[in-house]
């Protein structure tokens, strides 16, 4: 490790899906979203793990409730990156899912005023974000600049591509972050769309009658967009349908070329708000 990626440390939060091995690896600090049955507040991952809540999910007559990290929380993983570093990299999912960034902001004004850290709002979620937060951690270890790094960064967010299905869009309607989406409520809610995360905010890309047939048109997207090269960071996310994301995996192995691609579980707060049954695809054009 070079004397600059010392330097610089990254904090990210569990919308990024980062695994927890490659965290603790490479000093990453992810801060836990909360979710909320009732009067009842979990940090995710640390005092309720996914398959629990999923079961919870499941089991609850009332859709539980999700909120951003307290600033606190923030406060907590930026004191510990700056014992070791002189610049954190905070990088979070889209103000207009969350509000992650607002949190931060607040943790880094009045906790932080002088210090060097710099919060990225990437308008992504899921895998895309995984990706951007370890190749932040490659370029920092490779002994490149924050300036750099962020520079590099920005110029990731207007080439994210997220598609994904629902198993049904009343979770999105209960939630609040159907954006577009909006218009599909109602009588059409037995339409099997094909939804995109577009400029942070979750929309209708296509209006698709079957589940089979939206799910062939995200492959044909994916194939059709994604780079043949490693500069596509696919990744294949899902909530609670692991063998339907294995099979989602190989059949775009197949179709690019490619080894293997890795598959996320979505966090808790992601499912909360798109429900179990959610299949996606992410990556990043040229």
């Amino acid at each position: 490790m070079t004397t600059s990626s010392r330097k610089i440390r990254i904090v990210t939060d569990t919308t990024a899906v980062v695994p927890r091995d490659y965290a603790r690896a490479h000093s990453v600090e992810i801060v836990p979203q909360v979710v909320l049955f009732g009067e009842e507040s979990f940090l995710e991952e640390e005092e309720i793990i996914y398959v629990e809540f999923v079961r919870r999910l499941k089991a609850s007559a009332e859709l539980p409730k999700t909120a951003a990290p307290p600033p606190g929380e923030f406060v907590k993983a930026y004191q510990r990156q700056l014992a070791q570093a002189e610049t954190i990299l905070s990088i979070h999912p889209s103000t207009e899912l969350s509000g992650t960034v607002r949190s931060a902001m607040t943790a880094k004004e009045e906790s932080f005023p002088k210090a060097d850290i710099r919060i990225l709002d990437t308008r992504l979620v899921g895998g895309p974000l995984a990706s951007m937060v370890m190749m932040a951690v490659d370029w920092a270890e490779a002994g490149v600049g924050a300036d750099e790094i962020m520079s590099r960064l920005k110029g990731m967010i207007p080439r994210g591509r997220t598609y994904f299905l629902v198993a049904t869009l009343e979770y999105l309607q209960k939630g609040g972050r159907i954006g577009g989406a909006s218009a599909l409520i109602g009588s059409a809610l037995q339409i099997k769309p094909l939804l995109e995360l577009r400029d942070g905010r979750v929309e209708v890309l296509e209006r698709i009658r079957t589940h089979h047939r939206a799910y062939e048109r995200l492959k044909q997207l994916v194939v059709s967009q994604c780079p043949r090269s490693p500069e596509g960071q696919l990744s294949v996310m899902h909530a609670d349908v692991p063998q339907a994301a294995q099979a989602l995996a190989e059949e775009l192995c197949s179709a690019l070329g490619c080894a293997s691609i890795p598959i996320y579980t979505v966090s808790a707060s992601i499912t909360t708000h798109g429900g179990p049954g959610i299949l996606a695809a992410g990556f990043f054009v040229p």
